[in-house]
This record gives structure tokens, C-alpha cells and sequence, in this order.
């Protein structure tokens, strides 16, 4: 405990290790949000939804922060209710039989762009008589649009810009830039002009059987939405983002730690042992050095499964005999000749406590660093997999929205935070562990402490 203190506060001298360790610890706490607040059944069924689930969003919409770095302000989305009080709802009665639902909601409107649609879904409740609804648009500038009268049957949808009779009634085929543009603005304009200001939508109800009631659900897809934007299939690109994280550094350092752990435990049989036993492990080695390591797990993933853990798996497999081995062997053969491992012989100590209780203890300085600094490579192999489709079909991953973006040309159509956002994930990522990895090998190798 005492040469862990010595430890840390020697890292902490180093501006690279506290800018590391802060990168990983914002990494793991964003790690631990993503796996409390998505439980595991829940990121796989929203991954794997397509418009049923995400029904509210728009396609392709970028994330919220585009309004930053553009000085025309594209519309953001939002979805209101009448069952979680976000839309106003009173209901009042007369007769036993007839009563009228009024909800209403007003949002003020700042942008110069048009959403690219409004949306109404209704959920009545009867019994047999379904209700009838008149949906009214009121404008900043006074004006009142009559938008539809229907019957609300069960689960009706009334979509604006795909209303024909909407349509007819504003004269134009373009029903959102009819609703939100300026009257006032020049007509021969290329681009018309959107009025700012505060609108309402209103909608009066009136159900004909006790107990009767509706609730509607009002959602505006503009240009923008959330944090990270969205996909062809409408899906919040903040869930990859974040349940990737810890799918990545899960990867990373198993990975890291089962090849690190193997691989030395592995030399250091050889060396003690020697004879065959130490001949049979560098023939595998060099074997393997020569073996296509990306190939194999493509061949793996295409003609077996694309599991996550099964890739984990060979991964740790194909790196345990690497040519860490040989150095480890170069270094393990340098000890064994030591004075206390004759000690330790002399007092009858058994191979198998010698390995572990006095060879492999002494690699430990020199292991810590390896591992640290080689989480980022799994991490990056992991999404390389994905990139090349060859991603777990199921998780979602920081690999598998780059895989989605280039599949679906979004670099083409100026969709570069599909991109971005990943990669600028994966970077932090190998920059953490790499500043970090970086100050642990001069803690731990004297030989660069003054270098």
C-alpha cells in the first residue's frame, strides 16, 4: 500500500498523467450514467428500433449545437403531450354525454429556417362513439389557419404537410413554409422568409359518450435535435455515443489485461522451464508473429459470428503469443540467474512459487505501462471491425455509427457529425490512455526519468 502511495504521487507530479487520468475518469463516469440510466435489454431494443420507436425524431437532423456555428438558426425539435401536463388540456361538460376538450400550446418560433414537419397523434377513449376534433394554427401576426376537421378513430395520425385537403386550403404544396413564412416578406424572394414570433396550435375536442376523453401528443421535426443529431432510421445518435463508451473501454482493457497477464505468465513458464517446453512456446511465436491478425478475425466475423465477446475472445487468443513474449523471455532469463531465485531454490521453495511469487513480481513495474498504453489499440480495433462491417449487429458502438455514416454517404451530404462525433470519442480515448501510459513508463523505467 505504501509503494501505491509513492506511486500516485509520483504520477501526479507530471501535467500528462493528470490530464490523463482526468480524460479516463471522465470516460468511466460517463461510462457508469450510460449503464445506469440504460439498462442493457433497453440500449439493445432502442439500437435495434427503427420509426416505431423513434417515431418523434426527424431523419438526418444534425445535433442542436449546429445554431452555434451558423449565423441562420435552424429549427430545433420537440415533442409535447397532454398526458405529462407539457400541453395544455381542460375539459369541461354540460350534458353527462357531451363533453369538450380544449388543449392548446403556444412555443415561441426564433428561427429562420422551417421545420420539416408537424405532426398529431390522438388516443381517444370511447367506447363506441369515437370523438371529432377541429385543429386550429394561430400566427404571431394575428391570423388564424383552420388546419382539419376529423373523427379521431384510435391512434389517428394527422400529418401537415401530407394533408391534401391542408394543402388545397393554403394553396401550396410546401405546407410548412405556408404556415411559418412571412406574408409580408418580398414574394419574389429565391428563399422565403419564416416569421418569428409566438404560435399556438389549438385543438378542440368533443367526445359524445361519458367517459370519453382524448389525449394528443403534438411533435415539431425541425433541422436539429439533441446532443449528437440523428440517423436515416431516426434513432438519437446519443445512445451509441454514450453506451459505447463503455463497450469500448470494456474491450480495450480486457484485451489489454488478458494479453498482457497471459502473455507474461506464458514466458515465464518457458523461461523457468526451458528445454522443450521453452522451444515449443517461441515456435508458436514465431508462428504466429507471421499469421494476418485483421484477417482472421474478418474471416472469424464473416463466416462465423460477429459477437462482440467472440471477437474479444480470438483478439486475446491471436495477441498472446506475440513478440512481447520474446522480450519478456530476454528479461525473465536475466532473473532467473538472480541471487535470490537461488535462495529460493536452496530453501526447497516449488517451481510453480518461484514463477509467481518471485519472477513475475518483478514485471509487474514494467507491465503496468504496456497495458495502459495498449488499451487504445483494442479500443481502435474494435471499431475498426465495426467499420468494416463486421461490428456487433446487436450493441451499440462508437464503430458501428462511423460504419453507418460512410454506408449511408453522410461525408457526401455534409453530414460530418455523424463522423466526427465518434471519432473525436475514439481520439480522446487513445489520448488519455497514451498520456497516461506515457508518465507510468517514466515512473516505472528509471532510464527515462531525466530524459
Amino acid at each position: 500500500m505504501t509503494k501505491l502511495k509513492g506511486w500516485f504521487r509520483a504520477l501526479l507530479r507530471f501535467p500528462s498523467a493528470v490530464m490523463g487520468l482526468i480524460i479516463i475518469a471522465f470516460l468511466l463516469g460517463v461510462s457508469a450514467y450510460a449503464l445506469i440510466t440504460i439498462p442493457y435489454s433497453e440500449a439493445v431494443r432502442l439500437w435495434r428500433g427503427g420509426e416505431d420507436v423513434w417515431y418523434k425524431n426527424p431523419k438526418y437532423a444534425a445535433p442542436s449545437w449546429y445554431n452555434f456555428f451558423t449565423s441562420k438558426k435552424l429549427p430545433l425539435s420537440f415533442a409535447v403531450e397532454t398526458s405529462d401536463g407539457s400541453m395544455s388540456k381542460i375539459v369541461t361538460s354540460n350534458d353527462p354525454n357531451i363533453s369538450t376538450v380544449d388543449m392548446t400550446y403556444s412555443f415561441d418560433y426564433t428561427y429562420d429556417g422551417f421545420p420539416d414537419e408537424m405532426i398529431l397523434y390522438f388516443t381517444p377513449t370511447v367506447i363506441q362513439k369515437f370523438p371529432f376534433v377541429s385543429v386550429s394554427w394561430l400566427t404571431p401576426d394575428g391570423r388564424k389557419i383552420r388546419i382539419a376537421d376529423m373523427a379521431v378513430g384510435d391512434n389517428s395520425t394527422f400529418r401537415f404537410s401530407q394533408d391534401a385537403k391542408l394543402q388545397a386550403r393554403l394553396n401550396s404544396e410546401k405546407v410548412m413554409q405556408a404556415l411559418f413564412a412571412d406574408p409580408k416578406a418580398d414574394p419574389k424572394a429565391e428563399t422565403p422568409t419564416s416569421l418569428k414570433g409566438t404560435y399556438q396550435l389549438v385543438i378542440s375536442g368533443t367526445t359524445f359518450e361519458q367517459g370519453s376523453d382524448i389525449a394528443a401528443q403534438f411533435v415539431l421535426q425541425g433541422k436539429l435535435f439533441g446532443l449528437a443529431g440523428t440517423d436515416k432510421y431516426r434513432r438519437d445518435l446519443m445512445l451509441p455515443l454514450l453506451y459505447g463508451t463503455p463497450i469500448a473501454l470494456a474491450f480495450g482493457l480486457l484485451a489489454a489485461l488478458g494479453t498482457s497477464l497471459i502473455t507474461m505468465i506464458i514466458a515465464a513458464i518457458g523461461t523457468w522451464y526451458g528445454g522443450w517446453v521453452d522451444e515449443l512456446i517461441q515456435r508458436i511465436t514465431e508462428v504466429n508473429l507471421v499469421l494476418p491478425f485483421l484477417a482472421i478475425l474478418i474471416m472469424v466475423g464473416t463466416f462465423y459470428s460477429r459477437s462482440i465477446w467472440l471477437m474479444l475472445g480470438v483478439t486475446i487468443l491471436l495477441s498472446i503469443f506475440s513478440g512481447q513474449i520474446k522480450t519478456y523471455r530476454s528479461i525473465f532469463l536475466q532473473s532467473k540467474e538472480s541471487s535470490y531465485i537461488e535462495a529460493a531454490r536452496a530453501y526447497g521453495a516449488s517451481n510453480s512459487r518461484i514463477i509467481f511469487s518471485y519472477l513475475i513480481p518483478r514485471m509487474i513495474p514494467l507491465l503496468i505501462p504496456a497495458l495502459v498504453s495498449s488499451i487504445p489499440s483494442f479500443v481502435f480495433l474494435e471499431a475498426s471491425l465495426a467499420v468494416l462491417g463486421l461490428g456487433d449487429p446487436v450493441l451499440p458502438t462508437w464503430g458501428k455509427v462511423i460504419e453507418n455514416a460512410f454506408s449511408d454517404g453522410a461525408l457526401y451530404q455534409g453530414r460530418y457529425y455523424w463522423v466526427l462525433e465518434p471519432a473525436v470519442l475514439l481520439m480522446i480515448t487513445g489520448f488519455g490512455f497514451a498520456l497516461l501510459g506515457f508518465a507510468l513508463d517514466r515512473i516505472f523505467n528509471p532510464r527515462l526519468r531525466d530524459i
